[in-house]
């Protein structure tokens, strides 16, 4: 214990916070992940949200007292992050709770204790907030810890009142503040000066229930939940200006500037906030990852790429990319820094600490990539613009470089920052509408119009009920006729229709598994059913009348097509062996990524960093058809979902479940929670047989197999394609590799031969341009336009006219098809010496045409998209030889 604040590290505070609540019977907790499991938020958001079910009274707590130092993510506020002294989106949150034990009056001492006897700073440092109607809170600190009444300040609902949401517990807070100027007195103290005061605990005393109307009634049992900012508390005791010089992060941001080649202390200030948003995020990103969470393009995914693409971006301004960027990459070389950092308190980082490298260097090479593509069309834009004298780049613009090169529109919008330029968001949302709105079309195989019918019916009917588990016939009454979504009383034969009834028998789309097929059938009437969809609470049965008159009312009898569903029951019990395979065989943190069960094949997509070996396909379908052979029975079970998941059940990732769930066990192989159809035992599946495995996108591979009767369809198809491949070419089967072997090397030889030829006739064009050469001094120039002459032979032409004119400076032009424009420059030395470099000369000259390029100072290419621009762009380029050689 000191009197005086003493410089401690970040982890020698995290270690205090805990001893000092551990020697006070709370019990220590690791950290949860940052994948909560409260479904109603993407990221673990702050220290109490992994015990919000206790405050909320859905679980008992195993204790009655607990402390923890949660690491949390927050990206609602991103762009202050580096510009602000505190900001952070990864941060760590020390934390001591009671669940129903101690309440306002110990954790306020404790709260004084830590601040002042543990962490050693002085009374006269510290003011605190209370709840402006929290009389009891204002008392205890001025009676019994002996805070003077003027550094005690009573703040708003805002500032000092939490909610866990509209309804619900709630209650007042008291804050902490370090004080960095208290001879300035304790007149007029204003708390939201950041300069002089900052925040460092929060104490949460949740003592009441709101109701709906607003109504606050006393919590039976009340509780304590707390945060102590860890970032903030090493500012202080470090005496440092910010949070991200402290031992936590600054040693990334001394990384990042060793591999840019600057200092940190001496740069400029757009040069410091860059170091620490890479501090920052690379800080949360490793915690990401070892946490499982896998870069992607929708919910917890896309944070973590967004942030990664920052991290790349403010690298880029910084000036760590030069030259070629091709295997540039540095975001693993600062990942080792804040791995070291981070490895004591969280040993799952240094555990995965090549899942984390691989996962930033795939990220940051497919980033370049996308901002080498898209900033070249953005500074065309932001160029446009400017010269249309505007101050906005449109929501089309901003679109199109989303849409067609992946270019975020948060990076857009910070590039056009710089610029001093905005961009049209509901423009660009206007954009992204229409897209969803094409998708939709293209897609949607129910009218739009039948959900709207349907929410309108279920005022008057109940829902459907599915006994298709274990009945493949139902008698059922027709509760509903829908003919292009709009009610019928009844419907004749050839008529496309969607039919409700009361019960059914036919599963209906969901969890990758498409719905059944079979007949609705009654008195005269046979009804085909091709799809079965489920809308709010309603299976809507897609299909055909064959034959009679259907009307809302009749009883029919409703079955499905048994060798349709069998298809479909071993290919879906076949995606569950696979996940089971892929996690014995690669990597057990291997989660879903997506599936599709049809009647003929089955589709799994997964979270893996890299391909699968040939070696590694064959052994997962060898152990799934060895868990067929071996012919395990399942076992089906409703259970509560806590209870499954405990058991070890699989869920899908980001699926939201009830509070029961259906859970599918194969013991010893496979357990997961699905609501699909599956066969009974393993057998029954037959043969497994894996047709492909590939990447979808980054991070996500693709395994496509077939199963069970399928198999017999995929082999015959397969024989079929052999038998016709070997008749074309008069060869047995097994002469067909060597027949395409040999076809693929007449091929190439013939490719060469064409592009001979094409050099051959662009030299021959190119010859009678000789006659054109201008005499500009000392030097000669050609510049003129080859007709329908492809880059490579139009680079040949070049060369050659500027080895036969010697002295001087060759620029030449093509339209090798619609739509693309190809420019190649070539210059002399002498040339060159005058201030004259091919590369960025032609990469100027394209631009006219839309386009842009780069090379050598003797010799470079570039490319363009209006060929209507290509002879004004030629014209441009005599004019500034001239102009230079002159």
């Amino acid at each position: 214990m000191s009197s005086n604040p003493q410089k401690l590290s970040g982890n020698e505070i995290r270690n205090l916070f805990l001893d000092f609540f551990a020697q006070r019977e709370h019990q220590i907790l690791p950290s949860a992940s940052l994948v909560p499991e409260d479904p109603t938020v993407l990221l673990t958001i702050a220290g109490m949200l992994p015990f919000k079910p206790i405050f909320l009274g859905q679980r008992t707590p195993e204790f009655k007292r607990a402390t923890t130092s949660q690491k949390c993510i927050r990206t609602n506020d991103i762009e202050n992050v580096g510009r602000t002294k505190r900001h952070h989106t990864f941060f760590e949150m020390l934390g001591n709770f009671s669940f129903g034990d101690y309440f306002k009056e110990q954790a306020i001492a404790w709260g004084w204790e830590i601040s002042t006897k543990v962490f050693g700073f002085s009374p006269q440092n510290l003011v605190v907030s209370v709840f402006e109607e929290d009389d009891e809170a204002f008392a205890i600190w001025r009676d019994q810890i002996g805070v003077p009444p003027a550094r005690i300040k009573r703040m708003g609902a805002d500032d000092n009142f939490w909610v866990s949401g509209p309804t619900g517990p709630c209650g007042p807070c008291s804050e902490i503040y370090y004080d960095f100027h208290p001879e300035r007195g304790d007149d007029n103290i204003d708390l939201e000066d950041d300069s002089r005061f900052i925040e460092f605990y929060n104490l949460v005393f949740m003592q009441y229930n709101r109701d709906n109307s607003g109504n606050l009634t006393p919590l039976q049992n009340k509780n304590i939940d707390t945060g102590m900012g860890l970032e903030r508390m090493a500012q202080i005791l470090q005496k440092v200006p910010n949070n991200y010089e402290t031992d936590l992060i600054f040693p990334i941001i001394q990384t990042a500037a060793e591999i840019a080649g600057i200092d940190y202390h001496s740069s400029d200030e757009k040069t410091k906030v860059s170091l620490k948003v890479i501090g920052d995020h690379i800080r949360a990103v490793i915690h990401m990852i070892a946490d499982e969470i896998r870069a992607s393009n929708v919910g917890r995914g896309y944070v973590m790429r967004r942030l990664i693409r920052r991290v790349v971006r403010h690298g880029r301004l910084i000036g760590i990319y030069r030259g070629d960027v091709a295997g540039n990459v540095f975001t693993p070389q600062v990942a080792e820094t804040a791995i070291a950092l981070s490895e004591s308190a969280y040993p799952n980082v240094r555990q995965r600490e090549a899942a984390i490298k691989a996962e930033l260097q795939r990220e940051e090479s497919n980033f370049l990539n996308t901002l080498d593509r898209g900033e070249k069309l953005l500074e065309e834009i932001i160029q446009e613009v400017k010269q249309q004298g505007k101050a906005q780049i449109s929501g089309e613009s901003a679109f199109t470089l989303y849409d067609t090169y992946g270019f975020p529109l948060e990076l857009t919008q910070e590039i056009a920052e710089e610029n001093n330029l905005t961009v049209d968001e509901a423009g660009f949302d206007v954009e992204m509408q229409k897209q969803v709105e094409r998708a939709k079309a293209a897609h949607e195989t129910i009218d739009l119009t039948v959900q709207g019918s349907l929410d309108k019916l279920a005022e008057h009917i109940q829902a459907t009920e599915f006994i298709g588990y274990t009945q493949p016939v139902a008698t059922a009454l027709v509760e509903a006729i829908l003919v292009e979504g709009v009610f019928q009383e009844e419907a004749e034969a050839g008529t496309e229709i969607q039919i409700v009834l009361d019960q059914t028998p036919f599963y209906a789309e969901s969890g990758g598994q498409i719905g059944d097929r079979g007949y609705i059938s009654g008195d005269g009437i046979l009804v085909r059913v091709e799809d079965v969809k489920k809308e709010s609470d309603f299976f809507v049965h897609f299909g055909r009348i064959e034959r009679g008159t259907l009307c809302v009312g009749n009883t029919v009898t409703a079955q499905i097509d048994r060798a349709c569903r069998r298809r479909l029951q071993a290919n879906h019990t076949a995606t569950h062996l696979l996940q089971a395979a892929l996690k014995k065989i690669i990597d057990d943190g291997i989660s879903q990524a997506g599936s599709l069960v049809s009647f003929d094949r089955l589709r799994f997509d997964f979270n893996c960093p890299r391909a699968l070996t040939p070696d590694e396909v064959q052994q997962i379908e060898e152990q799934v058809n060895s868990w067929i052979a071996e012919a395990h029975a399942a076992k089906v079970e409703i259970l509560p979902l806590a209870e499954a998941k405990a058991r070890g059940a699989v869920a899908m990732f980001g699926e939201k479940y009830g509070e029961e769930v259906r859970v599918i066990d194969f013991p010893s192989v496979s357990m997961e929670l699905c609501g699909g159809t599956h066969v009974s035992n393993t057998a029954e599946i037959g043969v497994f047989k894996i047709i492909s495995e590939a990447g979808v996108a980054s991070g996500v591979r693709r395994i496509e197999a077939v199963s069970g009767p399928a198999i017999l369809d995929y082999l015959n198809l397969r024989d079929k394609v052999v038998k016709d491949l070997s008749d074309r070419f008069k060869v047995k089967p097994e002469e067909l590799p060597d027949r395409v072997t040999s076809l693929q090397n007449e091929l190439r030889t013939a490719e060469k031969q064409l592009e001979t030829l094409k050099g051959q006739l662009a030299i021959a064009k190119s010859d009678s341009l000789l006659q054109t050469a201008e005499i500009i001094g000392d030097y000669q120039i050609i510049v003129a336009q080859l007709e329908e002459v492809d880059p490579e032979s139009l680079k040949i032409a070049a060369e050659r006219l500027l080895q036969k004119i010697g002295n001087g400076a060759v620029v030449l032009g093509s339209v090798p098809e619609e739509g693309k424009v190809s420019l190649v420059a070539a210059f002399s030395p002498e040339v060159n010496k005058k201030g004259l470099q091919a590369g960025k000369f032609v990469g100027a000259i394209a631009k006219i045409c839309r386009g842009g390029g780069g090379g050598r100072p003797n010799l470079a290419q570039a490319g363009g998209r209006d060929a209507s621009k290509l002879p004004e762009a030629l014209e441009q380029a005599r004019s500034e030889l001239k102009s230079a050689l002159g």
